[in-house]
Parts: structure tokens; C-alpha cells; sequence
């Protein structure tokens, strides 16, 4: 690299890490607290990927979507996902009209709220699986099929879809295949006691603050080009890969709590997902490189969706946060006793 291109580097970089800054101080407006859910959130927009929240209803999550989009200068769309919902009411459909110049009848596409940049896909896990993968080929391919004809969606196109722990009854829970196509799967928790005072005394008192959009959809989309220019180091990469590979139940170098309490373990997507988050939060940290203490900040959201425990541990109040945890504190992160240790020798030759 030149020193001109390092020099713009470094801007570009800079520039991402204060829209990071000023995304944050325009949400501060609105959402108290959640510090760690909306870094989660910003680090899969500017990946280009997609989160799954999870909380009890309260939590401010759709608040902070809309708020979210609207500090970014982007369209805002919320589905709510009903046991009566069809494909068709969140792609569009095409509905026959009469051309007033030739008098004649013809199609016409009419779009339907998938068509917008910031998609909340509200209690997602409470609409038919035919109507679920609608919404996930999106995400996957960034288009929607309707009969023949394939339709471009916005860009960028970022889908927060949200599911309520508490009730079960009458849902269709996403399969472990369709919970992979979320980058993050973010956990929505309770404020702390002084959070939840400050939202008391907000929420009761005069009209809210307005915020600011900070970025335009131009913008994030050079952004998230400038997140893939990130460099990763091999020892980076493989710390990600050990951390991956160990979940895989029957392979090479598993640890034994692994086998005794994984049904099923990550795929490469998971890889994929823990580097390119890894570049987004070193650029927003301010870096220009992604080091492991990214991929382990980033860990548990990339990974607590991808694993399965078996009975034995979830009859033992066993979480994938606990496999996860467990993971990150026997993988070595210096480079050299990692490539000595027998075990990780092992997973490297598999």
C-alpha cells in the first residue's frame, strides 16, 4: 500500500468510527442504555448481515429499529408476523389495472413492505414457515420471486427480525438451517435500576428529542466496502477456526464438554460471520485491523444460534453462552501455544 492509499485508509476508517459515534449520541436521544445491543446491531449493518433479537415484550426493540433508521437516513419498514400472514403480504403482489391510454388490462407490481432498507420482522417465530422463508430468501438473495420475475430489493437491505421468549404456544420456532442466515442472534435484557429510572422519567415527561439523521444509504454502502478492505491476520483467522471447529460433534480435537453436551455444532458461515464482524468492530473501535479480541467480543451473538445442546445439558440448565464461554477460556490465544498444542494440531490437519 502506498502511502497516499494508507492515508486514505486511515480516513476512511475514521470517518466510519465517528458516524459510529454520532449513530450512538442520536440514539442516546431515544434508547437508554443497551449500549452492547446496539454495537451488535452496527457491526452487522456495516458487515452487510442480519440480526435476530430476542426479548420479553418492553424492551424498547422496535423503538430502537425505528430509531436506528432513522439516524441512518434510511426507510423503515415493520412487519408483524401473524399466523395469518402470507408471502405475498410482505413481498407484493401483482394486481391487474386498466391502461388508460390503450384501454387494455395489464400487471402491475405492487411492492410490498419487504421493499425498504431497514426491515423489522416483528415476532417472526409467529408466522407460517412458508411465509418465514419468503422473508429469509430475501435476506439470503436480496430479491423476492413473484411467479416468474425476480425483484431487486433496497440497498442496503438490513432485516431485524424479533421473537418473545416467554410464550411458545401456537409458533413455528426457525430451524437451526434457517437461524444460520442471522449474522447475530442478540439477546435484549433488562435496564439496570439507573437506566431504568432515567426511561421512567423520559417516558412520562414532554414529547421526545428528535434525532438527526448521520448517514445516508449512499454512505453505509462505502462503508460496508471499506469493512471487507480490513486486514485479517492468519493467526486471527485461525483462532476463529478453532474456536468454529471445536463445536463440531465427532471431529478431531473436540474437547470432551463439547461432546458430552453438543448435538450439533457450527458451520464455515460462522467463520465467515465472526471475521467479517471482526473488521467492522476494529473500524469502529477506531483500528485498522482486526485482532482476537474481536473475534471473542463477538463469540457468543455469532455462535449461541448455531449451536444445539443436547438434553443432558439443557436438563443441567446448560446454555451455548456456557459452551461458548467454556470454548474461548481452553483455546490458547498466543499463536505459538496454540500451534503446539496437540489438540489444535489436530483440528488444523482435519
Amino acid at each position: 500500500m502506498t502511502p497516499h492509499e494508507e492515508e486514505q485508509a486511515l480516513a476512511a476508517v475514521q470517518r466510519l468510527a465517528e458516524g459510529y459515534q454520532a449513530i450512538r449520541e442520536q440514539l442516546g436521544k431515544i434508547i437508554v442504555g443497551q449500549d452492547q445491543v446496539i454495537e451488535e446491531l452496527l457491526i452487522a449493518l456495516f458487515s452487510r448481515g442480519h440480526c435476530l433479537l430476542e426479548g420479553v415484550p418492553g424492551l424498547a426493540k422496535t423503538l430502537m429499529i425505528s430509531t436506528l433508521a432513522k439516524s441512518l437516513d434510511l426507510s423503515f419498514s415493520r412487519i408483524q408476523f401473524t399466523p395469518d400472514l402470507m408471502p405475498a403480504d410482505i413481498t407484493g403482489t401483482d394486481v391487474i389495472e386498466e391502461n388508460k391510454a390503450t384501454g387494455g388490462r395489464e400487471f402491475r407490481f405492487l411492492e410490498g413492505p419487504l421493499f425498504a432498507n431497514v426491515i423489522l420482522a416483528d415476532e417472526i417465530n409467529r408466522t407460517p414457515p412458508k411465509t418465514q422463508a419468503a422473508l429469509l430468501e430475501a435476506m439470503q438473495e436480496r430479491q423476492v420471486s413473484v411467479g416468474r420475475v425476480r425483484h431487486q430489493l433496497s440497498n442496503p437491505f438490513f432485516v431485524l427480525a424479533t421473537q418473545n421468549p416467554i410464550e411458545q404456544e401456537g409458533t413455528y420456532p426457525l430451524p437451526e438451517a434457517q437461524q444460520d442466515r442471522f449474522m447475530f442472534k442478540v439477546f435484549v435484557r433488562y435496564p439496570r435500576f439507573e437506566e431504568e429510572m432515567e426511561i421512567a422519567k423520559r417516558t412520562t415527561a414532554g414529547a421526545p428529542r428528535e434525532v438527526s439523521p448521520v448517514l445516508n444509504g449512499e454512505e453505509i454502502l462505502g462503508l460496508q466496502e471499506l469493512v471487507r478492505e480490513v486486514p485479517v491476520a492468519d493467526h486471527v483467522t485461525r483462532y476463529a477456526l478453532s474456536l468454529v471447529r471445536q463445536t463440531r460433534v465427532g471431529e478431531p480435537g473436540v474437547p470432551d464438554f463439547v461432546s458430552d453436551q453438543v448435538s450439533w455444532g457450527a458451520g464455515p458461515r460462522a467463520v465467515q460471520f465472526l471475521i467479517l464482524g471482526a473488521k467492522a468492530r476494529a473500524i469502529l473501535m477506531g483500528r485498522t485491523y482486526a485482532t482476537i479480541e474481536d473475534i471473542i467480543a463477538l463469540a457468543r451473538p455469532v455462535l449461541r444460534h448455531r449451536l444445539v445442546v443436547n438434553f443432558a445439558a439443557e436438563s443441567e440448565g446448560v446454555t451455548t453462552d456456557h459452551v461458548v464461554d467454556r470454548l474461548i477460556e481452553n483455546t490458547p490465544q498466543d499463536e505459538d501455544e496454540l500451534a503446539h498444542d496437540a489438540r489444535f494440531q489436530a483440528i488444523f490437519a482435519s
